[in-house]
């Protein structure tokens, strides 16, 4: 539920609701491997008016019926598709997407924005696994997301530290990061949102005042 007291995100970001998304996969090419694993975070602002990351979505997914699997790709995940624990807290794709959507459209519906933006470390990699998984289950109506628009936490942090690896940004930022969470999608996006937020309210007020001085 939105705090009433608190700032709309559709006065900020032309309108945009900023979501911190990543997906854990089985392999690189959005097309042909599988979408395993996805998690979303919205950011909105607390009573304080600084931005703070909402409430998390997360699901596992099984693999799509001929979905390719790089072995490589699931060693370095550390991800077993066919696990019993995993098969039986999985999702199909669509149900897993459509679950997801429903709860990001009634965030931006209640922030007053007209789309999500994906927000991610890389971002693109993570939005073209998305937009690979919705044209393959007919999702596009519930898809919040703008189609090719982006916030990349990498080229964020590469001007805020100088560094451009997610665990590495976070130390700077003196957000805590556990490097044997890392490849969980969920944990993941929680690190992100933590830096992304960190970096927008570092950045606002500069922001601002250049604004305010140009007038």
């Amino acid at each position: 539920m939105t705090d009433s007291t608190a700032p709309l995100m559709g006065q900020r970001f032309r309108g945009f609701l900023p979501v911190v998304v990543d997906v854990e996969t089985a392999g690189f090419n959005a097309k042909t491997d599988a979408l395993l694993e996805i998690a979303c975070i919205p950011i909105v602002y607390n009573e304080q008016g600084e931005f703070v990351p909402g409430t998390a979505l997360h699901a596992h997914i099984n693999p799509f019926e001929g979905a390719h699997l790089d072995r490589r790709s699931l060693d370095f995940i550390g991800i077993d598709p066919f696990s019993p624990l995993r098969v039986a807290m999985a999702e199909d794709e669509k149900s897993a997407l459509k679950r997801i959507f429903k709860a990001l459209t009634e965030v931006r519906r209640a922030q007053q924005c007209t789309h999500a933006v994906l927000v991610g470390h890389n971002a693109h990699f993570d939005l073209g696994f998305l937009q690979a998984a919705v044209a393959r289950t007919g999702t596009k109506n519930q898809n919040p997301f703008h189609s090719f628009s982006v916030f990349d936490t990498v080229t964020l942090s590469a001007l805020m530290f100088g560094q451009t690896v997610l665990a590495k940004s976070c130390i700077q930022a003196g957000i805590e990061f556990d490097g044997k969470e890392a490849h969980s999608a969920l944990y993941d996006t929680q690190k992100t949102a933590e830096l992304f937020c960190y970096i927008l309210n570092k950045l606002s007020p500069h922001l601002l005042d250049s604004f305010l001085a140009d007038q």
